[in-house]
């Protein structure tokens, strides 16, 4: 039988280690923590039956992936909000994304046309489109028209693209969305995010992970386990010679860890890639305890699952300009989560967790509670009187308890142009670090952050290709 070793339990890296064991690999992970599943966890800071998670929270493009397949059997179940995502104004009705690219559209007015022609036809053939959107960049597509009518505005700045609408809603849904990516909107290819997330939103809505998205890590590790898979937490591999030998290793670590690993095992390409790899933008992240839920000023918001807190399309462009420049915004893009109107079970009673982080700069060292809770009380004036409680996880929080978040980037590394097409390294594969037997398989690579799993998925296929030779 062949074996395998999976550094790192996060989703990518169970996702990895599903695959090779669906194909009769034997399987041992290997976590530095004593919790598996990276960022897809859940805890209960505020005390039991208030569930707040701890990174990933909503799910647009993991209901269908393929790299999840059949975890319903252990429990896994998926719950949607009434309202994708709401964008607030301080002067005018809030935008609202809805899974219907039509009730979306119908929202938006004059651009209710340009809404249907962007998303219409993409997001009915997602599940078509969803195979190469959800893989490396540079690859020969399944459906090349298909990918083409998606592909072509990815190109585009996302303030350019945004332009395009008439309404502040449009342009505000379009750029709130991209922002998820923390690089200046004005760069080229700064849609591709936005754009992806939209597409398969409007196809399978932004649904939350029922009990939290630790079930989602629990489903997964249950599966493993059935198949005879092995977790080892508290193992920190800080040398390639602690590992046993194996027919295959796949890394769910960010490159400069992996560089730390092998050094000059890896061919000198890879290695100069490698020391390229930078992280961007950091989360800080302030978790509330809510009397009765938040008070928002539009009450269509408090039917949203996700709300993106950041005012005008001007502001938002500007915020992430400034942030990724290293400077601290006045106000700061916050993404905020009430993912208890789609799965009450988070709650207790009228007890509520709120989730709300901000892009903060790399290495963020400063306290920005306030400004998340000023962001929040801009549109929900009386929500400090409604607050019983916070926790915040810090930039530094998040590196320290994630090493795969360099100064607190969540997202595993700069999405610059750069390495949204080519990933990590240079090629057409992006998994395979030049040494044999040895892959890559972090949020680093394609088709980055999310807890779809899918470069997890990918790198185990291209493992058990190599295997099979």
């Amino acid at each position: 039988m062949a074996t395998a070793f999976v550094v790192g339990s996060g989703p990518n890296g169970l996702a990895a280690a599903l695959t090779l064991a669906r194909a009769g690999v034997e399987v041992t992970v290997l976590e530095a923590s004593q919790h598996v599943g990276g960022g897809a966890r859940t805890h209960q800071p505020f005390g039991d039956g208030v569930l707040v998670d701890h990174c990933a929270a909503f799910h647009p493009m993991a209901v269908r992936s393929p790299a999840l397949a059949g975890l319903e059997r252990h429990g896994l179940e998926w719950a949607w909000p009434e309202v994708d995502c709401a964008h607030p104004f301080d002067d005018q009705p809030a935008a609202l994304l809805h899974r219907s690219v039509d009730t979306t559209a119908f929202g938006l007015g004059p651009d209710a046309g340009r809404w249907r022609r962007l998303f219409g036809a993409t997001s009915r053939a997602w599940d078509r489109l969803s195979a190469d959107i959800l893989g490396p960049v540079l690859h020969v597509p399944r459906h090349p028209l298909l990918m083409g009518r998606f592909g072509a505005p990815t190109l585009l700045p996302a303030v350019r693209l945004a332009g395009a609408f008439r309404t502040d809603q449009a342009r505000a849904l379009l750029l709130g969305t991209a922002s998820h990516s923390m690089r200046p909107l004005t760069e080229v290819m700064s849609s591709a995010i936005g754009l992806g997330i939209l597409t398969a939103g409007h196809s399978d809505g932004w649904p939350v992970v029922v009990g939290g998205t630790q079930a989602l890590t629990d489903a997964m590790l249950a599966e493993l386990t059935a198949l005879g898979g092995h977790v080892e937490t508290g193992i920190e591999v800080t040398s390639a010679r602690q590992l046993p030998p194996a027919d295959a290793v796949v890394l769910n670590l960010a490159p400069d860890a992996v560089l730390r690993l092998y050094g000059d095992r890896l061919p000198a390409a890879t290695r100069r890639s490698y020391r390229r790899h930078r992280f961007g933008p950091a989360a800080f992240k302030v978790d509330f305890l809510v009397e009765g839920g938040v008070p928002w000023r539009d009450p269509d918001v408090g039917r949203a699952g996700t709300v993106h807190l950041a005012g005008s399309p001007d502001e938002i462009v500007a915020n992430e300009r400034t942030t990724s420049a290293g400077r601290m915004p006045e106000r700061p893009f916050v993404l905020l989560g009430q993912q208890f109107l789609a799965d009450p079970s988070r709650s207790r009673g009228d007890t509520h967790p709120v989730y709300a982080y901000a892009h903060v700069p790399a290495g963020f060292d400063g306290d920005a509670t306030e400004a998340i809770t000023a962001q929040v009380e801009r549109f929900a004036p009386g929500f400090r009187d409604r607050v019983l409680d916070v926790h915040v996880t810090r930039p530094a929080d998040f590196a320290t308890g994630n090493a795969n978040w360099g100064g607190g980037d969540i997202l595993t590394g700069a999405k610059a142009p750069a390495g949204l097409v080519l990933g990590p390294r240079p090629g057409r594969n992006p998994y395979r670090t030049g040494i044999p037997g040895v892959y890559l398989c972090s949020a680093a690579a394609p088709p980055g952050p999310g807890a779809h799993g899918m470069a997890g998925h990918h790198a185990a296929h291209l493992a058990l290709a190599d295997l099979r030779r």
